[in-house]
């Protein structure tokens, strides 16, 4: 009967390294997660507000406007099947389409900082009580998962979220100053 030779020194190393390589990352996002980038950015006096956000879903774009004007427009990702129509049920991954408005924001999410959308609206949840399911919530903006920002330019690529609407951790932060909270959102098709 053969014995199983302990590694030698150079296996331990490799060992430890490997070791290191996997728990490294997975430590970092843990603490990314948990405890973000700290505190958001000053909200942008008044004048500087926006008084509307329009997103386009077929375009991936999302528009701050003033006085019906676009200040600046964002590429944006969308739910992973936001090709498929509007919002209907809680897990369907569409983004929902109509008019809502920023009801309130989490400067301590699991991503880059995030503006809710007020979805469902009342149309919503009769639509998903009349059809015996949840219509789903939480639809927000928000930047990247926290501590991946440097993953964006892959990831706004791609429609990942769950029917939110994400942009680059940039983006985001100059949005979290412009956009004060009850300002109304217009999803369209």
């Amino acid at each position: 009967m053969h014995r199983l030779k302990r590694p030698g020194r150079v296996g331990r190393y490799l060992l430890v390294f490997f070791t290191l390589l996997v728990l490294c990352p997975l430590a970092y996002s843990w603490l990314m997660a948990r405890f973000g980038y700290g505190d958001p950015p000053a909200q942008r006096a008044a004048a500087e507000q926006v008084d509307q956000v329009l997103i386009r879903k077929a375009s991936r774009t999302l528009s701050l406007l003033k006085d019906n004007q676009v200040v600046v427009s964002y590429s944006v990702a969308l739910g992973g099947a936001a090709d498929g129509g509007a919002k209907t049920r809680e897990g369907d991954q569409k983004t929902p389409e109509g008019d809502y408005s920023i009801d309130w924001r989490n400067s301590r999410s699991k991503y880059y900082l995030s503006l809710h959308i007020s979805y469902p609206g009342a149309d919503d949840s009769a639509r998903a009580k009349a059809g015996g399911y949840s219509p789903g919530s939480h639809i927000m903006i928000h930047g990247q998962p926290n501590g991946w920002g440097w993953l964006s330019p892959l990831l706004q690529r791609l429609d990942w979220t769950d029917g939110c609407i994400a942009v680059t951790n940039a983006e985001m932060k100059e949005l979290w100053s412009l956009v004060p909270t009850g300002t109304p959102v217009r999803i369209e098709p």
